[in-house]
């Protein structure tokens, strides 16, 4: 087995917005554009795949719901690393940017949990529901002539990144 990062520090979806409630309220936004995302994960042999998937915040949650026994689930319970990019959009005029959360998808067997998630999303059982334990929330956006990049991961700070379209190392903001 690969190295599931056991060592990452992780935080909840109501963590990461009680600590960072603007950068939050973007990407939440972001995702909410759209139902549909893409799912990165790690095969049996470590090489990644991807697959569609919702997303879906709920009760401080970010949750991910799978299909009973579908490839993504089995990869994620096997590793449970992950990477979820919402979905881009249409065109190239990104949509208020790209936003990323990546973490470890933490499996919720308690039936109570289970049942009460499937009422409230609607969601056919049987299905895998994974809540998402953040290590990483990304966004990235074209800001006048450069791209910015937002990056967030618990126990620090958002930092801001920002590059030009040249040959000059980016820089950091000041925080």
């Amino acid at each position: 087995m690969g190295d599931t990062g056991t060592t990452t520090p992780t935080a909840r979806w109501s963590d990461f917005e009680a600590a960072e409630p603007a950068l939050a309220a973007t990407v939440r936004e972001r995702f909410g554009q759209y139902t549909h995302h893409a799912l990165a994960t790690l095969r049996k042999d470590g090489s990644p795949r991807l697959s569609g998937i919702e997303a879906d915040f709920r009760d401080g949650e970010l949750w991910l719901g799978m299909m009973p026994n579908s490839l993504k689930a089995r990869d994620v319970r096997r590793d449970p690393r992950f990477s979820l990019l919402a979905n881009p959009g249409e065109g190239t005029g990104m949509g208020g940017g790209d936003v990323r959360v990546s973490g470890r998808a933490a499996e919720v067997t308690d039936p109570a949990t289970v049942d009460w998630y499937a009422r409230v999303a609607g969601a056919p059982q049987p299905f895998h529901l994974f809540r998402a334990e953040l290590t990483e929330v990304v966004r990235t956006a074209v800001e006048g002539e450069e791209i910015v990049f937002r990056t967030w991961a618990p126990g620090r700070a958002v930092r801001t990144i920002r590059r030009g379209n040249d040959d000059s190392p980016p820089r950091e903001d000041a925080a």
